[in-house]
């Protein structure tokens, strides 16, 4: 589906939610019921924003806040420790960036890389992009709420939204508690949602490590790789075809052990020829249906000797003794290719017996390939070895039982993977003392706890906050520039 068709489609339903919601809540009849919904379900509906909000969870903020507070206070200052040197190093990183773009240097890597679906995300990773931040998200403010708890600040409620199509958390802390604690303990509190955010990378980084590990009663790996997806109306789908569940061990000879195996294989088909198969002359002759009176002969590598009249046959080439000339014809493929695989003419020495080396008769970049997978005969592709490879989705593991997902495990690992990248770019941005972020409080609460003893001007201090603040939004807009800037050119 086209972008501008998903565009319409949702700024479409945006439209309709926030058009019924003003009609209901405008409606003599219907206004009065239509309110007290919202107000008992926390729910409430704005411009291309749709919130909720309860506190139904303060309560289990309230127990994990109270539980084991002197672990609690060691693990929030920890936070406290990696919030501090992660602004300075989000903010080194994020200068030099600027300073190397506009010196024309190149940038490796994008420290900023804004995801759109449909641009740089494909339609197939937006659910794994969306749940990844909805994960993120929760647990980012969970950090806050169960900080707070510990801190003796009251939380008032936790909530979810849902802006256009990205989702996010928020919670709700009683600002007037929060302002009369210490700026030690305001650190613990801002801190609690980067440093969550860190432990989930962590987390993920050892779950895509222990992975291997944790499959072995369900999967093997090492010996093959596993069909996960096939495109539809492929030149490998169909009855005999590849299937979802499959498992691939070699092509063409190629063994296949692994997703680098693969790779390897479909690269060495396309920079070598079509191997050949050993043939007798005599059965040669028996087995083509090549047209008689069809006389072909000469250099040429590609050739159509069956007339396109035969779905099981196909045109070979062959030299013989007498003649340096290709030779062709029209044979059985499958029986063809079981026999011994050759390249050169040498391979196929037998004593006492004339033997060929048979070559597809196809163009420079086409290949016949036999795919063995499964205990089904092998699968022969005919054409270029890009397309095989972009016709299938594998895995390295293979289910040892016919009811264990084939999929499961390639779903944890991406869901793992964007965990690591998504949470890891949410403590980079928050931590920027920026307007709006946790870097402005995580900002203002250190200058208090490190400048009130030095500068005791509270004025003084206030004007340092503003410069340092004005320099992070800045710095972070300017970077949010270059990137979408880089994405779109």
């Amino acid at each position: 589906m086209l972008q501008t068709t998903w565009i319409a489609i949702i700024l479409g339903v945006w439209s309709s939610m926030y058009l019924l919601d003003a009609f209901l809540k405008s409606h003599k009849s219907w206004s009065r019921n239509y309110i007290h919904f919202l107000d008992r379900t926390g729910l409430a509906i704005s411009i291309c924003q749709l919130r909720w909000y309860s506190t139904f969870l303060n309560r289990t903020f309230l127990r994990i806040g109270q539980w084991r507070p002197n672990f609690l206070k060691v693990w929030f200052t920890c936070g406290v420790v990696f919030g501090l040197l992660a602004m300075l190093l989000s903010m080194f990183l994020l200068t030099l960036l600027v300073i190397n773009t506009f010196r024309k240097q190149p940038v490796e890597q994008q420290v900023l890389t804004p995801i759109m679906p449909g641009i740089n995300l494909p339609a197939s990773q937006v659910s794994y992009y969306l749940l990844t931040l909805l994960v993120c998200g929760i647990l980012h403010e969970v950090g806050h709420a169960v900080a707070a708890v510990r801190e003796q600040v009251r939380v008032n409620g936790f909530g979810l939204f849902l802006l256009i199509i990205y989702p996010g958390a928020y919670v709700d802390l009683y600002t007037d508690h929060l302002q009369v604690v210490s700026p030690i303990r305001q650190l613990r509190i801002y801190c609690a949602g980067v440093w969550h955010n860190f432990v989930i990378v962590i987390f993920s980084v050892i779950m895509l490590f222990l992975l291997p590990y944790v499959w072995i009663p369900l999967y093997t790996s090492g010996n093959a790789v596993a069909v996960t997806y096939v495109t539809q109306n492929s030149a490998v789908s169909g009855p005999r075809g590849l299937s979802v569940g499959d498992s691939i061990t070699s092509i063409s000879g190629c063994r296949v052990r692994n997703l680098d195996d693969w790779t390897s294989c479909i690269g060495a088909s396309m920079r070598q020829s079509s191997l050949g198969h050993c043939m007798a002359i005599d059965l040669l002759k028996s087995l083509d249906t090549k047209d008689r009176n069809l006389s072909i002969s000469g250099k040429s590598e590609s050739m159509d000797c069956c007339n396109g009249t035969s779905n099981t046959h196909l045109c070979f080439k062959f030299h013989v003794k007498t003649s340096p000339e290709n030779k062709y014809a029209c044979l059985p493929a499958r029986s063809t290719t079981d026999r011994p695989m050759c390249k050169f003419q040498s391979d196929c020495y037998i004593p006492n017996v004339d033997m060929v080396c048979v070559y597809p008769a196809v163009d420079n970049h086409t290949r016949l390939l036999q795919v063995y997978h499964s205990k089904k005969p092998p699968l022969l592709f005919l054409g270029h070895p890009l397309d095989l490879h972009y016709s299938v989705s594998l895995s390295n593991f293979v289910p040892r039982f016919s009811f264990v997902p084939v999929g499961l495990p390639e779903v944890v690992e991406t869901f793992s993977k964007y965990l690591i990248s998504l949470s890891g770019a949410l403590v980079i941005l928050n931590v920027v003392p920026c307007y709006a972020l946790d870097g402005q409080w995580i900002c203002s609460a250190f200058i208090e706890l490190s400048l009130r003893s030095t500068v005791p001007d509270r004025d003084t201090r206030g004007i340092i906050f503003t410069v340092i603040l004005l320099y992070g939004t800045g710095l972070l807009f300017v970077n949010v520039v270059i990137a979408m800037w880089t994405l779109f050119s």
